[in-house]
């Protein structure tokens, strides 16, 4: 029985099979104004290209830098210090902070860490989301219980970070931030192993004296790698069921992170009247960005609906563009490698969880 089209582009991610209709988008309407939604929609490749790397569409509205729920709270503070919510020189500085830290990191000190964590999981969920948290945690240099408090924290911090959050979210989010600040300040001393030592001992030769982003930004290193490698992990444990074992599982991977991506959509918000693929979008205005529908532009990638892992040079755009790439991207993918290596079962599943902007499927069947 044929599927009936996702409603809107906000609803697709968690749709059975939201690729005809974004296929439609791109064919049809690459970049336009959704009245529905009261959103601009990016679909097609060029687009969304063009806005990501567009200086004047920002991660945040100029005028709400930080959710109003979220002013005064640990959330807040946290949320308002993230290289991936700011924008201007403080964002680069950031982002390169964290980019030097993780380029120490290399593949294999994070396969066989998950592979490790995966074999003493014991269902599907906390393979998805407590595997990579824990993963995280103990590449930051976090150790004995903490990496199993961190992962659980985290997962109630990341509820602020979608455009839907609740006032629910929020309460629980500076809640989870409080507790997590607490947990890693102590930490964020140079003498310490891992990341954490390693953002320190950067910061101190930039003769960056601020201790605030360096912390929040920890607590964002955990959070990048929650839902986006939670959804990757679900999403190659079923591609998996569909096409067998593959011969060289790093392309495989990449392959799903293409095809079938844990992270469907995110915004921008224009600080500036600017130009976007030919229309005028003015100041003020919200571009929800469709990345799983760039990917599969056949101007970006050709046969873009079949699964290929032997794909040459693909344009992959889940992760993102420009100055706001995530820097996590790596870690997910070898996460997932050590994950997939591991487990013996294919699992089964019931649809997926809600999400305005992640792919994540809710696994069934005998674990393991």
């Amino acid at each position: 029985m044929t599927q009936p089209l996702p409603a809107t582009p906000i609803t697709a991610p968690t749709h059975p099979d939201p690729y005809p209709f974004y296929a439609d988008l791109v064919a049809n309407r690459p970049f336009g104004y959704d009245t529905g939604s009261g959103l601009w929609v990016a679909a097609g490749a060029s687009a969304v290209s063009e806005v990501l790397t567009n200086p004047a569409c920002r991660v945040r509205p100029s005028t709400e830098p930080v959710p109003r729920g979220l002013l005064g709270t640990p959330a807040g503070d946290v949320f308002g210090e993230l290289a991936r919510m700011t924008d201007g020189p403080s964002q680069v500085r950031r982002k390169q902070l964290l980019l030097a830290a993780l380029s120490t990191v290399t593949e294999e000190q994070v396969v066989g860490p998950a592979a490790e964590q995966a074999g003493r999981s014991t269902d599907w969920a906390e393979l998805q989301f407590g595997v990579p948290a824990r993963v995280v945690a103990s590449l930051l240099g976090l150790a004995g219980d903490i990496p199993g408090e961190a992962a659980r924290l985290i997962g109630e911090f990341v509820r602020c970070l979608p455009a839907s959050a609740t006032a629910e979210d929020q309460v629980a989010a500076a809640a989870a931030a409080d507790r997590l600040l607490d947990l890693l300040g102590p930490r964020l001393r140079a003498e310490n192993g891992g990341l954490i030592g390693e953002l320190v001992r950067l910061a101190v030769r930039d003769d960056w004296q601020e201790t605030a982003p360096l912390l929040a930004n920890v607590i964002g290193l955990l959070a990048q790698t929650y839902d986006a490698t939670a959804g990757l992990v679900g999403n190659t444990l079923l591609a998996l069921a569909r096409h067998g074992q593959p011969d060289d599982l790093r392309a495989f991977v990449a392959e799903v992170v293409r095809h079938d991506a844990p992270i469907q959509n995110t915004r921008r918000f224009v600080a500036t009247a600017t130009t976007i693929a030919g229309h005028e979008v003015p100041a003020g205005s919200a571009i929800l960005l469709l990345l799983a529908a760039a990917n599969r532009d056949p101007l970006a990638n050709l046969d873009p609906h079949a699964f290929r892992p032997d794909r040459a040079d693909p344009q992959v755009f889940t992760f993102g563009q420009g100055p706001h790439r995530c820097p996590g991207h790596v870690v997910a993918a070898a996460i997932t490698i050590g994950v997939i290596s591991t487990v013996t079962g294919v699992p089964s599943h019931e649809g997926y969880r809600p999400s305005p902007n992640a792919r994540i499927p809710v696994l069934k069947g005998q674990f393991q």
